[in-house]
C-alpha cells in the first residue's frame, strides 16, 4: 500500500502513520481521553442531580429517586428486555415491538445487573464503561487524522454533544461506539480480522453494524485490495445480523419480524424521501395532531431532526469530495435509511454515531480557532438542556 494509493482512497496519511501510533504519545492520549470522559460524565450527573432537586418537586419529600429519572423511554425498554428476555417480556407487558431492539445492550445490562443489583444502574454502568473504550479509540483515530490535539478535541466535542445524555443513559449508543470505533481504528491500521470481529460485535448492538460492515469493505477496496484469510473477519457483522434475524424467525415464524416490529412500535417503514421530509416538516412547523402521535408537543425535537438530516447529507457530501469512501458509505447509508423512513426519528441522536463528524470538526477547529470557541459556547448549554429534558421524562429524540 503506497502513499498515492491512500491519497486516492480514504486519506493522505502516510503508511507508517496509519499502521502505528507512538506508544508514548498513545499513552498520554489515552489518559487524556479517559479524563475527558470522566469529567464530562461528572458534569452530566451533576446537571441531572441538580435538575432533580430544582425541577423534580416543590418539596424535598416529593423529590423522586435519582435512578428513576434515568429509567426513561428506550432505557426502560432495554432494562425490561434484560430482565425478561424477548419471549418472557410479553407475559408481563404487551410490548411485541421490542424485538426491534438488538440483543447486545440487553445482554450487557443483564450482566451488569449482577454487579449493581439494579437494572437502571446497570444500564448507566454499561454506558460508562463502554464509553471509555469508545473515546480512547476516537482519540487515536483523531491522532491519525491530524495529531494528538485533534484526537483530544474529537473526544471533547463528542462528549459535550447536545445529545450526549444518550451516551450516559442506558441506551445502546455508547456500547455500539465501543465496538464500532475500535473496528474502524483497526481497519485504518490494516488489521482486517480485528476490524471485522469488532464490527460483528457492533452488529449485535444496532442495525448500524451492517452499515459499518459495508463501509469496511469499501474502505478495504479504497486503501488495500490485498487478499488475505483475515478478510474473512469482514463477514462477521453480516453473520451476526443474520443470526439475530434467524432467532427472530425461530420465535415468530417471520423472517421480516424486525422490520414489522419497527413499523408496529414506532410506525417506521420505508417511504419516499420527500414524503418523509413533508411529514417531518409538518410536525415541526404546524400544530395538527399526527396519525402517529401528537407531534405538536415536540416541535423543537422535530426541528432538530430536520437539521440532523441536513447535517448528515452535508457530511456525506464532504466525505465524498475528500474521497473518504468508507466513511462516506458508513454515514451515507445511515442518512438514507433515516431520511427514507415514514418520518424523521432519532436522527439527531444518530449524530453521536457519526464519528467522521467529530473528527472533521476537530480537524477544522485546529485551523479555525473561532470554531472551537463557538462550539464550546453552545454545545454544553444544549447538552444541559438535553439532560434536563430526558431526566424529567420529556421527549428529546
Amino acid at each position: 500500500m503506497t502513499a498515492s494509493t491512500i491519497r486516492r482512497g480514504e486519506s493522505s496519511l502516510r503508511q507508517a502513520d496509519v499502521r502505528r501510533l507512538d506508544p508514548r504519545r498513545a499513552g498520554g492520549l489515552t489518559r487524556d481521553a479517559v479524563a475527558t470522559w470522566i469529567a464530562t460524565r461528572v458534569a452530566v450527573m451533576t446537571v441531572a442531580f441538580a435538575g432533580l432537586w430544582m425541577l423534580g418537586a416543590d418539596r424535598a419529600g416529593q423529590v423522586p429517586s435519582f435512578l428513576s429519572r434515568w429509567n426513561q423511554w428506550d432505557a426502560q425498554l432495554f432494562g425490561a428486555l434484560a430482565q425478561y428476555g424477548y419471549r418472557g417480556y410479553r407475559a408481563h407487558i404487551d410490548k411485541h415491538h421490542l424485538i426491534a431492539l438488538f440483543p447486545g445492550e440487553p445482554l450487557a445490562v443483564h450482566a451488569g445487573y449482577w454487579l449493581t443489583g439494579s437494572w437502571v444502574a446497570s444500564g448507566l454502568v454499561v454506558s460508562a464503561v463502554a464509553g471509555v473504550a469508545a473515546v480512547v479509540a476516537l482519540a487515536k483515530l483523531g491522532a491519525l487524522e491530524a495529531g494528538a490535539e485533534c484526537g483530544r478535541r474529537a473526544v471533547l466535542y463528542l462528549t459535550l454533544s447536545p445529545y450526549a445524555v444518550f451516551l450516559a443513559a442506558g441506551y445502546s449508543e455508547a456500547l455500539f461506539l465501543a465496538f464500532a470505533l475500535p473496528s474502524w481504528l483497526a481497519a485504518r491500521r490494516g488489521r482486517w480480522l480485528s476490524a471485522g470481529l469488532f464490527a460483528g460485535a457492533a452488529a449485535l448492538v444496532r442495525i448500524d453494524g451492517v452499515f459499518l460492515g459495508i463501509a469496511l469493505a469499501v474502505h478495504w477496496v479504497a486503501t488495500d485490495r490485498r487478499w488475505s484469510w483475515r478478510l474473512s473477519g469482514l463477514l462477521a457483522p453480516f453473520v451476526a445480523t443474520f443470526g439475530y434475524f434467524a432467532y427472530l424467525y425461530a420465535i415468530t415464524g417471520d423472517w421480516l419480524a424486525w422490520s414489522h416490529a419497527e413499523d408496529a412500535g414506532w410506525s417506521r417503514h420505508f417511504t419516499r424521501p420527500w414524503h418523509a421530509f413533508s411529514t417531518s416538516w409538518h410536525a415541526a412547523f404546524s400544530t395538527p395532531r399526527s396519525s402517529y402521535f401528537d407531534m405538536s408537543n415536540y416541535v423543537w425535537a422535530w426541528r432538530a431532526e430536520i437539521l440532523a438530516v441536513f447535517v448528515g447529507v452535508v457530511l456525506t457530501l464532504v466525505l465524498l469530495v475528500r474521497r473518504r469512501w468508507g466513511e462516506a458509505t458508513y454515514v451515507g447509508l445511515q442518512v438514507v435509511g433515516l431520511a427514507c423512513s415514514a418520518y424523521y426519528l432519532s436522527v439527531a441522536r444518530a449524530t453521536l454515531l457519526w464519528f467522521p463528524l467529530w473528527l472533521l470538526l476537530a480537524r477544522a477547529s485546529l485551523r479555525r480557532r473561532w470554531l472551537h470557541v463557538a462550539y464550546l459556547s453552545v454545545a454544553p448549554a444544549l447538552m444541559a438542556v438535553g439532560i434536563l429534558t430526558f431526566t424529567s421524562g420529556h421527549w428529546l429524540d
